[in-house]
């Protein structure tokens, strides 16, 4: 098997256990120091700060499925290139507090180093992410629209 395919397979193993709630089995695919970087709007997701090690990224992912009761993914696009995976995905998380499904669109990197991800770099669709964690239209805020 090629490093590529071993690769794409350690994402693959990486996200289904994210997706079932199985923190220590993803956490287990990562380096002790992993880095993990997320482009959101941190004073909306005040969560999704960087990263930096194993204990940081379990905190994170802690607060993810502490609000949301089910996660699922589909991940149309999967591209390996050597100690790099790259990920279109569709992501599905329903909230705790009302059932609502939030869903939204991603690219996500990984980075290997001794076979195991070093690195995660998340870009998210962040307008759409925050309309529908918050549940209202955020286009009047952005342009000083007054909101009732």
């Amino acid at each position: 098997m090629t490093v590529e395919k071993l690769n794409r397979q350690r994402v693959l193993h990486l996200l289904d256990a994210f997706a079932r709630g199985d923190l220590e089995a993803a956490l287990a695919c990562c380096t002790d120091d992993v880095d993990f970087l997320t482009h959101a709007p941190i004073d909306v997701l005040p969560h999704m700060v960087p990263r930096h090690g194993k204990q940081e990224l379990r905190e994170l992912w802690q607060t993810v499925w502490s609000r949301y009761s089910e996660i699922r993914y589909k991940a149309p696009h999967i591209l390996a290139e050597g100690e790099a995976v790259a990920t279109y995905m569709q992501a599905y998380f329903r909230k705790r507090s009302n059932d609502r499904i939030v869903q939204f669109d991603m690219a996500v990197f990984y980075t290997f180093r001794g076979g195991l991800v070093a690195e995660i770099r998340e870009i998210i669709d962040s307008y759409d992410l925050v309309q529908q964690v918050l549940e209202r239209e955020i286009g009047p805020l952005i342009v000083g629209a007054r909101v009732d």
